[in-house]
């Protein structure tokens, strides 16, 4: 399968930006597999405005609440088995965005980086570009090492900062993508104009 799993340090470092961007660079479809808080908002919905002329896949889990995936499917009284997320069927490039970070649980004994095993797709892990992010990325790339889960780069989210960039490289063993300045606004016209990522989709 041709394509890249992206997953951040955190929420709400900018995933589904990047994800956006990558979909719309690559001309690739868009899935991402579990998707929480329904009640507020959707990652598929945003990339579909940020990215239209893209194929979205509907997720294969949907919850309500704005939760980790093990609690919002708690709460909805229902368990969701890693099995059943089967990547959809597509001759494009595929984009998958996992919900949180790495270590998201997704029931009582999995977790995110396991459904990234079993996807076995390169990853890129976006990082945000300030104060905390060097633990936080080197962390990241180590549980993903730990895995054996292959690593196609980082992607910092953020005001440019040269020495979290160079200490990201240096201690984590990994290459800076792609460096994303803020956005006053993000809209399609504004993603679009973003310079394109200078490597390749995998596969």
């Amino acid at each position: 399968m041709k394509g890249v799993f992206v997953t951040g340090t955190d929420t709400d470092v900018g995933k589904t930006l990047v994800s956006a961007w990558l979909v719309r660079n690559w001309a690739a479809d868009y899935w991402k597999p579990i998707q929480t808080g329904l009640s507020e908002s959707s990652d598929s919905m945003t990339v579909a405005r940020l990215a239209p002329a893209a194929r979205i896949h509907p997720p294969a889990v949907g919850l309500q609440a704005p939760l980790s995936p093990h609690e919002a499917a708690r709460r909805e009284r229902v368990r969701i088995d890693l099995s059943a997320l089967a990547p959809p069927v597509t001759a494009n490039a595929l984009v998958v965005e996992g919900a949180g970070g790495a270590m998201v649980p997704i029931n009582e004994t999995a977790l995110m980086v396991d459904l990234m095993e079993r996807l076995r797709l390169p990853v890129v892990v976006v990082a945000r570009s300030g104060l905390g992010t060097i633990n936080h990325t080197l962390m990241t790339l180590e549980v993903l090492r730990r895995r054996h889960v292959p690593i196609l780069g980082v992607v910092m989210n953020g005001q440019k900062n040269p020495a979290n960039r160079q200490a990201i490289e240096h201690y984590g063993a990994v290459t800076v993508l792609a460096e994303i300045q803020p956005l006053p606004a993000v809209t399609e016209t504004l993603v679009a104009s973003l310079p394109p990522p200078d490597f390749p989709c995998p596969g």
